[in-house]
């Protein structure tokens, strides 16, 4: 994986409005055959060819909830990063990703609440410049006060 910063925590006393953090990775047969075993989602247009051509898709696609993996690494890796909690996250899909395609993953501070340790970030991802993937999550970002 390629991102632009560090791993680690970034505060809520030191999270600003359009903070920004991104992730690129290959999506590889591997990541989804993993995938799958793991999430047990054998849905053959993941996993067979000649299945795959048949559909709409004419041709095998990443599990999309693979593809919002990205969104999740990239929020707990770094943007608020370790120790992040989930509250909630909204997805839109928008195209399919394909074995071998560079996804684009990325993050923005879009709302801060700092009362209540809450953060609402701005979620896409892309492939070659065209988003495939649109969202919003809303996370309880660590503090120093509780470190």
């Amino acid at each position: 994986m390629f991102d632009n910063l560090p791993r680690g925590t970034i505060c809520i006393e030191d999270i600003e409005m359009g903070m920004t953090r991104s992730l690129q990775k290959v999506v590889t047969d591997e990541d989804i055959e993993k995938f799958a075993e793991v999430s047990t989602d054998r849905n053959p247009v993941h996993l067979d060819d000649e299945y795959a051509r048949d559909t709409i898709f004419e041709g095998r696609i990443a599990h999309g909830m693979l593809t919002a993996g990205l969104i999740s690494a990239v929020i707990g890796e770094q943007l608020p990063g370790h120790g992040t909690v989930y509250m909630g996250q909204t997805l839109k899909f928008l195209g399919p990703v394909r074995p071998g395609d560079r996804v684009h993953a990325e993050v923005t501070v879009i709302e801060i609440d700092m009362a209540k340790r809450r953060v609402t970030l701005d979620c896409h991802c892309s492939v070659d410049g065209k988003k495939v993937l649109v969202g919003e999550a809303k996370v309880l970002a660590p503090s120093r006060k509780f470190d």
